[in-house]
């Protein structure tokens, strides 16, 4: 009786949520021992976090749960939290942890959005360009594992080369760009689980020639789901970009993304709205085709910085086709300023505050 006991209440802790995040308190593993002692149960949660009020509410819930279970007459849970490192200090300890994982990389910057759609790519790559123009060394590792863009928008064609061991990176615009689509048959889709996805994933950190850079820029799946929340763990990460549209259902899924980042203790850099008019090239007059200005409303609400906005080009998109970045065909227009100011708060929050002179390759 009491090994069945035991597992309904293993499926009563899977029912507990950390607050605002999608995934149980069994599978983030703050579940470090359980006790059943006739009807009597005894819970030890353990996580790291800075936020104490919601360990708290993660522990009454737990006894909440356990209570709900048939046959239990008692529970008690026991908590222990612990302050989260600094992000020098826990980027160093997942360096040590695992020597091939990103050893000369300084500061590792993540590109993310809620959903799919609102042209993350696009930002990630001109991001990853303008940055080397601006005297950086930059990596680009493309993490959609499920849709990798980069190939197609840095025009890279080959296979990468390997002394059997690791790879290397492709280098074209003054950036070492890494992706799975230099690995798989372009129209090949990508049918994997979850585990396979993040082994995927480390091999591209841990097992790519990446050398010393100054800011690896990770092109992040869309979404919020467990993919992201182990990338997010497993790399010692400095700062995140959100990327979002105008439009209200895009803004809704952009602010569960900026929500799960701080959840992990990511610092956000801020809010970028991609596609947020369209000046026609004939009369001049710009179209909010997806409205216009909720990405800055969105950085108020939330309290974090609007980066700007990038326009409905049908440059960038041609660009992105041939292979060639805006900030590269256009390297002095408003494109490139725009992500230049991109740039600066990208490198103000990791504690680069000082603005390299400007260098175009």
């Amino acid at each position: 009786m009491s090994k069945e006991l035991e597992e309904q209440v293993w499926d009563a802790l899977k029912s507990v949520r950390y607050p605002g995040m999608s995934r149980d308190i069994v599978s983030f593993g703050f579940v470090r021992g359980l006790e059943v002692a006739g009807s009597t149960v005894s819970v030890e949660l353990e996580m790291s976090t800075h936020n104490p009020d919601a360990a708290e509410q993660v522990r009454s819930e737990t006894e909440e749960a356990v209570r709900r279970v048939a046959g239990v007459t008692a529970v008690a849970a026991r908590l222990h939290v612990q302050e989260p490192p600094n992000r020098g200090a826990a980027a160093q300890r997942a360096i040590s942890r695992d020597p091939g994982l990103l050893p000369d990389v300084e500061h590792v910057v993540a590109v993310a959005s809620g959903k799919g759609g609102v042209g993350k790519s696009t930002v990630s790559a001109n991001l990853a360009v303008r940055m080397a123009q601006l005297g950086h060394k930059v990596g680009l590792l493309d993490a959609d594992i499920y849709g990798p863009s980069m190939p197609m928008m840095f025009g890279i064609t080959e296979r990468p080369r390997t002394d059997g061991q690791t790879l290397e990176p492709f280098f074209k615009y003054g950036v070492k760009v890494m992706s799975l689509g230099f690995l798989v048959e372009m129209d090949t889709p990508v049918i994997w689980r979850g585990p396979m996805v993040m082994k995927a994933l480390e091999q591209m950190l841990g097992q790519v020639d990446w050398g010393e850079l100054d800011y690896l820029i990770v092109d992040l799946p869309p979404g919020t789901g467990d993919a992201q929340l182990t990338l997010t763990q497993k790399v010692p990460l400095s700062a995140a970009v959100i990327v979002t549209t105008p439009q209200d259902v895009a803004l809704i899924d952009a602010r569960k993304g900026l929500a799960m980042f701080r959840k992990v203790n990511v610092p956000v850099v801020g809010i970028i709205e991609n596609m947020s008019g369209f000046a026609c090239p004939h009369c001049g007059e710009t179209t909010h085709v997806f409205k216009h200005g909720g990405g800055e409303r969105t950085a108020e609400v939330v309290g974090t910085a609007f980066l700007g906005s990038i326009p409905l080009d049908p440059a960038i998109v041609a660009g992105g086709d041939a292979g060639e970045p805006i900030v590269v065909s256009q390297s002095e227009g408003p494109h490139a300023e725009a992500f230049e100011k991109i740039c600066e708060a990208v490198a103000a929050e990791v504690g680069r505050g000082q603005r390299p002179k400007l260098k175009i390759v």
